[in-house]
């Protein structure tokens, strides 16, 4: 199988295209609906009852093209430059049979979980906040933009965990390749404003356990807890997760589309808020 797309052919313009292109298709398409489309009709059910001004999509589409520009360029050095030698990646998916295919995929959303979890955690330390995670946080109503809206510094730690797997266990390039789509679109989802988990999915055996839009945006609002990227187990186990999200999302599932559809408060939620000038 042909796998030279992933990589750019060794092209790193190619690579590029191929990041930008992920994010702006995905977060295009959820902005389209949610935000363009549906903006007013689906308007009671967004998580926080207002919507971002323009300058923070710019500054949130901005850094993400910074961010790719830096994903691609740990890409290359990683599976492009003479250092892709050292790496455990290979190119025969009968190498190692279709079922470690797949597990290895399964292996690396578990390990960047818990990656994500703890460099998270971290850069919300007073001393780096600033110099590392206070760019994303000026998105405190993120819209499907801010998936990738990372300072330089941050975007550096984001793309390792890439290298960091490629040289500790065997993979693919199209597991990695399958791995980003779904690490970008669960991204977009985190970042949307809208919950697409059904009601009482949170308290649910598993939904307990998995990470919701309403559960990082409540992060993004608040600045403290809920740090897990895909699951939760990380923020219960070590006890970060908010208090009030159980709660908070049965608020959210409990409205319906009339919900406030003709109050004030709709009117004034549908203006733009620059959320930058909040931080």
């Amino acid at each position: 199988m042909n796998t030279d797309w992933l990589t750019g052919n060794k092209n790193p313009y190619m690579l590029f295209s191929v990041i930008l292109l992920r994010y702006m298709i995905i977060a295009s398409v959820a902005f389209l609906i949610y935000y363009v489309i549906k903006r007013r009709s689906w308007f009671a059910l967004k998580i926080q009852q207002r919507f971002p001004a323009g300058t923070d999509y710019w500054r949130e589409i901005l850094f993400s093209v910074l961010t790719s520009f830096i994903f691609t360029a740990i890409g290359f050095i990683v599976f492009v430059s003479p250092i892709a030698r050292f790496t455990q990646s290979y190119y025969n998916i009968n190498e190692y049979g279709i079922v470690y295919f797949i597990g290895s995929i399964f292996l690396m959303i578990v390990i960047h979980d818990a990656y994500f979890y703890w460099t998270h955690r971290w850069m919300h330390g007073k001393r780096v906040f600033k110099w590392f995670h206070k760019v994303h946080h000026l998105s405190t109503n993120p819209s499907p933009w801010a998936a990738f809206s990372f300072h330089p510094l941050e975007a550096v730690i984001e793309g390792s965990v890439i290298a960091f797997m490629a040289f500790i266990f065997p993979v693919h390039p199209l597991a990695i390749g399958i791995f980003l789509l779904f690490m970008m679109t669960y991204n977009v989802y985190g970042h949307l404003g809208y919950e697409l988990y059904p009601k009482g999915f949170s308290k649910s055996r598993v939904g307990k356990w998995i990470n919701t839009s309403i559960n990082h945006n409540m992060h993004h609002q608040h600045f403290h807890g809920n740090y897990g990227l895909y699951f939760l187990w990380w923020d219960r186990w070590m006890g970060t997760l908010q208090a009030g999200y159980d709660d908070r999302f049965d608020e959210v599932k409990s409205r319906t589309l009339q919900t406030d559809t003709s109050s004030s408060k709709m009117r004034e939620g549908l203006e733009p808020v620059n959320t930058s000038r909040i931080v």
